[in-house]
């Protein structure tokens, strides 16, 4: 993700209200705050599983925004899902950002009013916990919807949702492009929150911390931005957000943010160059903060765009990160057929940009980033700096080397021979033990990261394993150890030691709920019969042969 870890000790100690205005949606007595609602093992109403998983759900007047194609999907399912305990998790999980996190939907003001609006949507979506909007988490959020999204102009559909994030996203990208998590807009009245990373950290460009809430550079944020634009696009064949509204200006930054971010460590004098970003924390975290007086580890030129951190919040130890260099530079290319559908001098130009910036990422990954393992071949290393050095392991977090294939990478007509044998390779690696962060154990065997640390596996990683595999084998154990992750409370939660079933972060973590709910769909679409089966396990017992 995905918010810090050092965000959620800060969201006790540190996140108060600077501003007082009321926030405009259900928290009346009979609607307990969620962070404590989906830590209780509500009597009654529990699943006939093994599990005894309890309803989760808010009361329906409790519930943030409601969807009729998110709830027939629901209601469709319950005759296909054999399993009570799969069942129970999937009806709590998937409209889980939808009753939860959907904190405010309405229209952006007029410029100079805070009286009059437009007709431009806009939505603020939390992760969960933290009462904040990052960009990759919102974006992923939403995507769960995506097969059930159908065009619409009215309010309060899907498809108003997924254009008030997207209009949203393109405000905050424009007003700090190197940050990757936001304050809710002026116009929801949520009050603000302050983050204590904000007097801890050095940013340079700094930020305004009543319209951002924390500034790490993350590529994949951008990347993020513009998968959610092309496939709302793709999906409705709408082109309005991105005609009508500053679409066009928020692509020029995000280019303009990128080739700053290219450039190398040291200029052909043997000077330092000039960096986008820079940033130091004062930190007892490693992962919290970067060497070289916020410049981090030297690079050189690639044709790749460095991320100073990556999708878990964590600093890069090589800054080109590969995922997220191939998220962009996918994202770019489909991006820019929007950008030729708006058919002006400025867009043409800029789909020429886009599509040649997208040209020398791909070209630098295929340089640089495939190495020779001596176990399993031609693989992507997760890491390089161009000088050599490169980072073998995966990690949970979205875009990841495990999720490839749900990035779209390979499908380009420059994809190159050989592809997929490179992903297959870098798959089996990321799910054995030469794979630093793969975690094994009794409970659940799964991708983790150094975000949580050694030991905690991340559901999100079982999830992505299943939406990117074959294997019907190999799917019903994710599914089993799915259903046994959840500590008897029926939702996902962000890591759960492989030792200690008790032992979990996170009771509330939308992106990983409705990737569960995703997941389902998916599995409903390519091997129905295997939703009519069981995955009942003694808790704690599960098989730990899970690596391939």
């Amino acid at each position: 993700m995905i918010a810090g870890l050092y965000t959620v000790f800060c969201s006790l100690a540190f996140l108060l209200p600077i501003q007082s205005a009321p926030v405009p949606v259900s928290d009346e007595p009979t609607c307990p705050p969620y962070g404590y609602h989906s830590r209780q093992r509500h009597e009654g109403n529990r699943s006939t599983g093994l599990h005894e998983l309890p309803y989760q759900r808010p009361a329906v007047d409790c519930r943030k925004f409601v969807s009729r194609e998110v709830e027939e999907s629901i209601l469709r399912l319950k005759g296909k899902i054999q399993d009570p305990d799969l069942f129970r998790l999937f009806e709590n999980a998937y409209p889980n950002t939808l009753d939860t996190a959907i904190l405010w939907t309405g229209f952006a003001y007029e410029k100079g009013s805070e009286t009059k609006y437009t007709d431009e949507d806009l939505a603020f979506v939390i992760t969960g916990d933290i009462t904040a909007m990052w960009l990759r988490d919102s974006a992923n959020q939403v995507l769960s919807y995506l097969p059930l999204l159908k065009a619409s102009s009215k309010p309060k559909t899907l498809a108003a949702l997924f254009r008030g994030v997207i209009n949203l996203h393109s405000r905050y990208i424009k007003i700090t492009p190197y940050c990757h998590a936001f304050q809710p807009p002026p116009e929801s009245g949520v009050p603000l929150q302050t983050n204590g990373a904000y007097y801890r950290n050095r940013v340079n460009p700094s930020y305004d911390q009543t319209k951002t809430f924390d500034c790490k550079w993350e590529l994949d944020s951008l990347a993020s931005f513009l998968q959610l634009s092309w496939d709302y696009y793709n999906r409705t064949g709408d082109i309005g957000p991105f005609s009508k509204y500053e679409w066009v200006e928020t692509v020029e930054v995000i280019l303009k943010s990128a080739e700053d971010m290219r450039a190398a460590t040291y200029t052909p004098s043997g000077h330092i160059g000039k960096s986008g970003y820079t940033m130091t924390g004062q930190t007892d975290r490693a992962t919290e903060t970067t060497s070289n007086n916020g410049l981090g580890n030297p690079v050189k030129w690639t044709g790749m765009i460095r991320s100073t951190f990556r999708p878990s919040d964590d600093a890069s130890i090589h800054q080109f990160l590969i995922p997220s260099n191939m998220m962009f530079a996918r994202t770019l290319e489909t991006a820019s057929m929007i950008m030729e559908k708006l058919d002006t001098k400025r867009a043409r130009n800029l789909v020429v940009e886009m599509r040649t910036m997208a040209s020398e990422i791909r070209d630098g990954i295929t340089k640089y980033a495939i190495i020779s393992h001596p176990l399993f071949g031609a693989m992507y290393a997760f890491e390089v700096d161009g000088y050599g050095s490169q980072n073998l392991m995966d990690d949970a977090n979205l875009p990841s080397l495990l999720s490839i294939p749900m990035m779209d990478y390979a499908t380009s007509n420059r994809s190159t021979p050989g592809r997929e044998e490179v992903y297959l390779n870098t798959r089996l690696f990321a799910l054995s033990e030469e794979n630093p962060y793969w975690m094994h154990g009794p409970v659940m065997s799964a991708i983790g990261g150094p975000h949580i640390g050694p030991t905690k596996a991340w559901p999100l990683a079982s999830i992505v394993r299943v939406l990117t595999s074959e294997d019907e084998g190999e799917i019903r154990t994710e599914l089993q150890g799915l259903v046994g992750s959840t500590d008897g409370l029926g939702l996902i939660h962000e890591s759960v030691s492989v030792h200690v079933a008790s032992d979990w972060s996170r009771e509330w973590f939308g992106w990983a709920n409705g990737m569960f709910g995703q997941m389902i769909l998916d599995i409903d679409k390519r091997f129905p019969h295997l939703l009519s089966e069981g995955y009942q396990q003694t808790p704690g017992l599960l098989n730990q042969a899970s690596s391939p």
